[in-house]
């Protein structure tokens, strides 16, 4: 009997082994260097937080912000970002049985400096925003994954009292709405939240609506957006007030309901707010700081979507562009820019609080992370 429980113990942990080595995490970077590997891709293990690099690309200028297609077949890379008179978007095919990432194709991203890309959740359109020119383009998707020329492209000028970083419009997000029928746009530089109906149906999505923008506070600067697991709120995270923003969300419209710091009291300028989760079971949002913070703001979220900070965790390096949450919630991997380090966190369901795990790894400029299970 004893046997028969050790064997039965022994195949339970493999079949949990197995299970654990289906999480993927892909990694872009700021880099020119055609000759290194700018964009990577790992094996998290989900019992131990190990990351187990699989492959690599090159070739690749600057894919500062990646997203992968609802099914994890597609990868899309904002290319070019940071370079004059350029600006791409790109596609790749990943391959998890032979560990394989391969280019397909790119496309022009309709404006300088592209900083965020997301694919609708019926895997044929692509929208991408780009921070310099400050615009949104709509492309459609190939059925092989590529990615077709631009559908729709919508350029704004209107800035906003801060003349050193607010002369003109600056899209620094595109998000999809829960049911993904509206697409919400932070404008850093405007310093408004605009939002397209997002009509599937028809060969140019973006459809305008009355209420073609909401106003956040002057000088917030709103950057990253997200909503909760339970469509009802939603939370933008505002890189120059170092706040976020709390809204009720319902048909296309946001209310706002509240305005929380991502710092302690103390700290009273030089604010660099940069990203924004929720924990897979609604109950945790957390916000990152760079500047002379570098760390994670976590927060507790009540029955109303209202926020309590509860806590800061360092990232344990400088610069923390983008982070992002697996989709078990068990773990969060945080990206350090300017000391190129990646790091992983156990993060506790009961207290939201998170502690490094594992070991770092190492990537030079590393920008951005992106967790999926496949």
């Amino acid at each position: 009997m004893k046997l028969k429980i050790y064997f039965l113990a022994i195949a339970l942990l493999l079949v949990f082994n197995v299970f654990s080595q289906n999480t993927y995490v892909f990694l872009g970077s700021y880099n020119r260097d055609k000759t290194a590997e700018s964009i990577q891709v790992y094996q998290l293990d989900t019992l131990n937080g190990k990351l187990s690099k699989i492959t690599s690309v090159k070739n690749v200028v600057n894919p500062s912000y990646l997203t992968l297609s609802p099914n994890g077949k597609y990868l899309y890379a904002c290319t070019d970002t940071k370079t004059p008179n350029a600006g791409s978007v790109s596609s790749f095919e990943f391959n998890p049985e032979n560990k394989t990432l391969t280019f397909l194709n790119s496309q022009r991203s309709g404006g300088e400096n592209p900083v965020y890309v997301s694919v609708h959740k019926n895997g044929k359109w692509l929208v991408n925003g780009n921070y310099t020119e400050g615009s949104v383009s709509v492309h459609p998707l190939l059925e092989n994954g590529k990615i077709d020329s631009i559908a729709q492209n919508f350029q704004y000028m209107d800035g906003s009292v801060n003349k050193e970083r607010q002369v003109r419009s600056h899209i620094h997000s595109t998000v999809f709405s829960p049911e993904n029928d509206y697409l919400f746009m932070p404008d850093l530089g405007a310093d408004k939240i605009r939002s397209y109906r997002f009509d599937e149906t028809q060969k140019k999505p973006l459809v305008e609506t009355d209420h073609p923008f909401l106003k956040t506070d002057l000088e917030a600067g709103p950057r990253h957006f997200t909503f909760h697991p339970n469509q009802k709120f939603g939370y933008c995270i505002e890189e120059m007030a170092g706040a976020i923003s709390v809204y009720q969300y319902q048909n296309g419209a946001l209310t706002k309901v509240q305005h929380i710091n991502t710092h302690p009291d103390k700290i009273t300028e030089g604010f660099e707010s940069s990203d924004i989760h929720v924990s897979p079971d609604g109950k945790f949002l957390y916000a990152t700081n760079r500047g002379k913070e570098n760390n994670i703001a976590i927060f507790s979220i009540d029955e109303n979507g209202l926020l309590k900070n509860i806590g800061y965790q360092s990232t344990l390096g400088k610069h923390p562009r983008i982070f992002a949450i697996d989709e078990s919630g068990k773990f969060l991997v945080a990206t350090n820019v300017n000391t190129g380090n990646i790091v992983v966190f156990k993060r506790n369901s009961k207290t939201g609080l998170l502690k490094k795990t594992g070991k770092q790894v190492k990537m030079e400029n590393v920008s951005c992370v992106q967790i999926k299970k496949i």
